[in-house]
């Protein structure tokens, strides 16, 4: 990793579309706390990004990532208990800069995706993965705990799951993170994952930018919760408040008028 090939990357592509692209192949996309700064930065930068209307997540190489890297961990049992939790905060918040980002996220796997690598997985709203990707929650291998992705690993897998994989550490294939709710769509190859990818592209900058965010915040803020009254009118609420918004008026007038939208891409509309 030098300056001139940082193992971050951001590019600001067509169509709305932002990639944050980790770029370091030759140590198979492992992070460590630098890496984990410069990922939180960047996802910053896209979440205050008004031209942005969807994120990409993706690796260089023919590996996702190997999750945290072995020089990192070495590194990290000879600090103290302070310094670890430190680090461990860091990556903490970078799940959940992740996973809050009001962006719809599509992450694109390939090869290894293990550790903290399924976090960032779990994290995104979309995961397309390639037919050769390999997961896996490595941590009591180490004589460690998958602490800081757990809330999102067990929201993705579900708690019955999460207690055979969190315990066995045992690899699964692209077809079982399928059937786990890890992974949405699997495909052959690199290929045709990317043109899945752009469908999928075309279908969310078809929709109301505002209210995918929204949408997006009903979810985290209705999971898991009771049904109670207070619950119940927040949702009639936020409809409300999105039917008085300048985004959709404009699109019940689109729907009425027959037109598309003005946030519909021109190439769409």
């Amino acid at each position: 990793m030098t300056e001139q090939t940082p193992a971050v990357v951001l590019n600001q592509c067509t169509r709305g579309v932002t990639e944050v692209v980790l770029n370091y192949p030759e140590k198979r996309n492992a992070f460590d706390d630098l890496i984990i700064r410069r990922l939180i930065d960047a996802l910053e930068q896209v979440a205050r990004d008004d031209d942005t209307r969807v994120v990409i997540v993706r690796s260089e190489g023919k590996h996702f990532s190997a999750g945290a890297d072995l020089a990192w961990m070495r590194r990290m049992a000879g600090n103290t208990r302070e310094e670890n939790l430190a680090d461990a905060r860091q990556l903490a918040k970078l799940m959940s800069t992740l996973n809050h980002l009001p962006k719809p996220v599509i992450g694109l796997v390939q090869g290894a995706a293990f550790g903290g690598a399924v976090g960032l997985a779990a994290c995104c709203d979309i995961v397309i993965a390639t037919e050769d990707a390999k997961f896996c929650l490595s941590e009591v291998k180490l004589g460690l705990i998958p602490a800081t992705i757990s809330p999102y690993v067990v929201r993705a897998i579900g708690e019955r799951q999460a207690r055979r994989y969190f315990l066995t550490a045992e690899v699964f294939s692209a077809e079982k993170a399928q059937e786990l709710g890890l992974v949405h769509i699997v495909c052959d190859d690199k290929d045709s994952a990317w043109t899945v990818c752009n469908e999928l592209i075309d279908q969310l900058t078809s929709n109301g930018p505002q209210a995918i965010s929204a949408a997006k915040k009903l979810i985290f803020d209705v999971s898991q919760q009771p049904l109670t009254p207070e619950l119940i009118d927040m949702t009639s609420q936020r409809i409300a408040d999105i039917r008085v918004s300048d985004e959709g008026q404009e699109g019940l007038g689109a729907f009425l008028d027959k037109r598309p939208a003005a946030w519909v891409p021109e190439d769409d509309a």
